[in-house]
């Protein structure tokens, strides 16, 4: 805290009393694998620019959001010659090609695992590339490039390919049946950056889904088997203004996403899938940090068993178990007090202590179906967090929930990164 205050008032003193000193030269030291070029043009700063507080911290928590820099500051040196400055820029650099794995067990209980390589650095300018296998009693797998710089220092592209096929329970009638799930999609998103905090994604989803009954109860307006061809045309704004500091995180931000889906049977209604998060983190003294996610969804209320918004272990409540419950409307709060115990060079080892607490509208119902003691869902729980500081995204996370509400279960859940 202390030498933040000297750097506001260092360089009050600059700009406040010489309007005229101006940046000369903009250097990089510890750039290895990620281009120079690059990192030029994604500051906001240029030659010739009026040493300006604001500017150069942006500039600097910018460069902290690359996945390939862990950590970022700067220095102004003064020219001998003149009374401009040269603006020098110390990063040090992450590892970027990663493998993962995830480990979780499936709907009928059986050990289920993700297994992939992704590189956040290709070519040295931040791009993207990886892919993945999945065991979920049935073989996945799935491959992305996103290349959020790919056009300019604003505009970028995403391709994904997935083919995924799990079981998945489908609920109806108070009784639920099994069905072999497969679903094959090709997704291409232009990627636009406003400014520092506001970006869109924009673009069009290609898929075919299909449900094979396996077991479980029937009903003759559920079909046994079913085949579709749709597209999406799929939206995402975000906000975000946070400041990073390795593990810490301060500040919010907000993702709304919205999707019109699009059927190619007449058997199956169009729909509208909208949902945003709301994220809150803030710093507790020197080594805790507060984090909090809000997440409100709301889509056609179809009276349908596929149901878009699930209840899962794995997206909103920790220790659920995995897709128990279906709905067409979602409003879950995540909070979570993350405290840091061990913080050497290149480990961290974090303890946390969470509350997720959720309820669901269900298919074809009412608003007041979220206030059904039926529907709510609190779990508390505890957890650790286990990260490589040096390596990004390497955080292996093991939490465990344990239900208070109505029908509730326990049980732990394991992941890589952040829970949110």
């Amino acid at each position: 805290m202390k030498k933040l205050l000297l750097l506001f008032l260092f360089l009050f003193s600059v700009t406040g009393f010489s309007q005229e000193l101006k940046i000369a030269d903009i250097s990089f030291v510890g750039a290895k694998k990620t281009k120079v070029s690059f990192l030029k043009s994604i500051v906001t700063i240029e030659k010739g620019m009026a040493t300006d507080s604001t500017a150069i911290l942006i500039a600097v928590n910018q460069l902290k959001k690359l996945p390939s820099i862990a950590n970022a500051t700067f220095q102004l040196k003064q020219n001998t010659v003149d009374a401009s400055y040269n603006l020098v820029f110390t990063v040090e650099e992450n590892f970027t090609i990663i493998p993962f794995a995830n480990l979780y067990t499936s709907s009928n209980d059986d050990f289920a695992f993700r297994v992939g390589l992704q590189e956040f650095n290709f070519t040295g300018r931040n791009i993207t590339v990886g892919g993945f296998y999945q065991k979920d009693i049935f073989n996945s797998y799935g491959v992305l490039l996103r290349a959020p710089y790919l056009f300019s220092a604003k505009a970028g592209l995403a391709v994904s390919y997935n083919n995924l096929k799990t079981q998945e329970p489908i609920f109806f009638d108070g009784s639920s049946a099994d069905y072999k799930y497969h679903n094959s999609s090709i997704e291409v998103l232009g990627l636009y950056q406003f400014n520092q905090n506001h970006s869109i994604d924009l673009g069009l989803n290609f898929f075919t889904e299909k449900y094979n009954y396996i077991r479980g109860a029937t009903n003759e307006t559920v079909p046994q088997a079913l085949d579709v061809n749709k597209f999406s045309y799929k939206a995402i704004y975000k906000y975000s203004n946070i400041q990073y500091h390795y593990q810490y995180l301060d500040g919010f931000k907000s993702s709304l996403n919205f999707q019109y889906v699009h059927s190619s049977t007449k058997e199956l209604d169009n729909f509208v899938v909208a949902f945003n998060d709301f994220v809150y983190y803030k710093r507790v003294g020197e080594r805790g940090n507060w984090a909090n996610r809000l997440r409100v969804g709301l889509a056609t209320n179809d009276e349908t068993p596929f149901a878009p918004f699930s209840v899962d272990n794995n997206i909103n409540i920790r220790g659920v178990g995995n897709i128990i419950d279906r709905g067409t409307g979602a409003l879950v709060l995540n909070t979570e007090y993350r405290y840091t115990l061990v913080d050497k060079s290149w480990f961290v080892l974090q303890g946390n202590t969470f509350v997720d607490a959720g309820t669901w509208r269900n298919p074809g119902g009412e608003f007041q179906d979220f206030l059904e003691p039926d529907n709510i869902r609190v779990y508390p729980g505890v957890g650790f967090r286990f990260m490589h500081k040096k390596i990004f995204n390497a955080i292996f996370r093991i939490d465990y929930g344990y239900g208070v509400t109505k029908n509730a279960s326990k049980g732990l859940v394991f992941g890589i990164g952040q829970y949110f």
